[in-house]
């Protein structure tokens, strides 16, 4: 299995091209406006489900052509086997990564299972490799996570807000917030040895 970078893109306002006009393509359509991408769906045959949503997206009710991808940031191939071959053989010249739906030996990118909560998003992925797997891990996580998420985001950012004022060292940041989130609860988590690190810290302190 290749390992893979896991990476959010911010589609808003960039083309995305779709080809496939089937259930799966129906699927990725969804998900695609939901984050705002800019959608063309490409293919012969369209689903009702699809061009109900013409006000919101291009159609191209043909076979799929390699220069539909010019203008494109990224392509979700949900058609047959031959044709998402055809898609990715004209995003690799263009230098494009694509989603080939459950067709791993055509794909560069991959959608992964996801869990939404109050601006909080977590992304799991087994490569495509196993995406039972991958829903099982999205609804065993999405259990997990804290009823009251909201309470944590707004903590988080007055947090960060006061780091970049007071000008907080970065391996002060994790035991700060650690502190702020247990004192929603009216308690204060103490050890000895401080607060363990799982990695060191990254970026997504600052």
């Amino acid at each position: 299995m290749t390992d893979l970078l896991p990476l959010f893109l911010n589609l808003t306002g960039r083309a995305v091209v779709l080809v496939g006009g089937g259930r799966v393509a129906s699927a990725k359509l969804v998900q695609l406006l939901a984050v705002g991408a800019d959608v063309t769906v490409v293919a012969p045959e369209i689903a009702a489900e699809i061009s109900d949503r013409s006000d919101q997206i291009a159609i191209r009710q043909r076979a799929f052509e390699p220069s539909d991808l010019d203008a494109a940031w990224l392509v979700v191939a949900a058609a047959t086997p031959d044709v998402n071959r055809a898609v990715a053989v004209a995003a690799e010249v263009r230098r494009l990564f694509v989603n080939a739906v459950d067709d791993p030996a055509n794909a560069t990118a991959y959608l992964s299972g996801v869990v939404r909560r109050d601006g909080v998003t977590i992304a799991i992925s087994t490569s495509g490799e196993a995406p039972a797997l991958t829903a099982l891990l999205r609804e065993g996580l999405d259990a997990l996570l804290p009823r009251d998420l909201s309470a944590w985001i707004e903590r988080a950012r007055a947090e960060r807000g006061a780091w970049r004022r007071d000008a907080i060292p970065m391996d002060q940041r994790k035991p700060r917030l650690l502190t702020a989130l247990n004192a929603i609860y009216g308690s204060k988590w103490e050890s000895a040895d401080g607060v363990p690190w799982l990695h060191a810290p990254e970026d997504s302190w600052l």
